[in-house]
């Protein structure tokens, strides 16, 4: 006859895995998975451009359009983005847009501040930024 303890530990073990896959899922959803995977996207690119160049965002809507360097990007749960950024002549600009409704064109900047550091952007360094893909 089996151990009760040695049949029920590999059920609460699936049991655990199937609610942690429950709760990934559900998170891959929320504005914080889309935060996630454009904070990854967006510094691929920004770190492929070099240094004198960093990666902006261009947004055309009703006939006008913006064009902006990334700085930050931030999310409110379930399903808002916000870009924060500064245009060419200075002025701060932030975005915010529905999950469902982003749709960004990255482009290649030349840097405002070339003489400091290159970061990517939403992290202090890029060893921290390293150190959370690996989370």
């Amino acid at each position: 006859m089996k151990d009760v303890a040695s049949v029920s530990n590999p059920l609460m073990e699936s049991a655990n895995r199937l609610q942690e896959l429950m709760a990934e899922e559900r998170d891959s959803q929320m504005a914080s998975g889309y935060h996630k995977r454009l904070i990854q996207w967006i510094n691929d690119f920004h770190r492929s451009l070099g240094e004198d160049y960093e990666a902006g965002a261009c947004l055309v809507n009703f006939g006008q359009r913006v064009t902006f360097h990334i700085e930050d990007i931030s999310y409110w749960n379930p399903a808002l983005i916000s870009f924060i950024g500064i245009t060419e002549d200075g002025s701060p600009v932030e975005l915010i847009q529905h999950v469902n409704q982003l749709s960004v064109l990255l482009m290649k900047l030349k840097r405002k501040e070339p003489e400091t550091p290159k970061r990517p952007i939403g992290f202090a360094s890029w060893e921290e930024y390293e150190e959370s893909r690996n989370e």
